[in-house]
């Protein structure tokens, strides 16, 4: 069974950062594929980015593209969310996932090809 760990969220001010991590435990990291969703109040809960199990072809949301950057560290077995030019939009309950092994390119989007989840970190960002 793996285990999913976030931490980083808080309040911060519009145009600001915050740095989210995940510390994943329970199996080999090098064989999970990592990602960030997020859900909003009262939405659904949505992509915002992925990274392959080397750290390779990380592929973020339209939304915050130019803006937030996954990355990921093996050694330490975590994945981070640093999250730039944040915005009121960007308030949401943020939520570590994980799925062993590869992945189809259909399957990177959506959360149930996700078979590993944390128990969500709130971010909230004020106008």
């Amino acid at each position: 069974q793996v285990q999913l760990v976030e931490s980083g969220g808080g309040l911060v001010q519009a145009g600001g950062s915050l740095r989210l991590s995940c510390a994943a435990s329970g199996r080999a990291f090098s064989d999970l594929t990592m990602a960030w969703f997020r859900q909003a109040p009262g939405k659904e809960r949505v992509f915002v980015a992925r990274v392959s199990r080397v750290g390779a072809g990380a592929v973020l949301a339209d939304s915050v593209k130019g803006r937030f950057a996954i990355s990921r560290d093996n050694a330490k077995a975590t994945v981070s969310l640093q999250m730039n030019g944040l915005k009121p939009e960007d308030t949401a309950v943020y939520y570590c996932a994980a799925t062993l092994g590869g992945q189809l390119l259909a399957q990177y989007y959506s959360a149930r090809y996700y078979d590993y989840w944390g128990q969500g970190t709130r971010v909230t960002v004020s106008s």
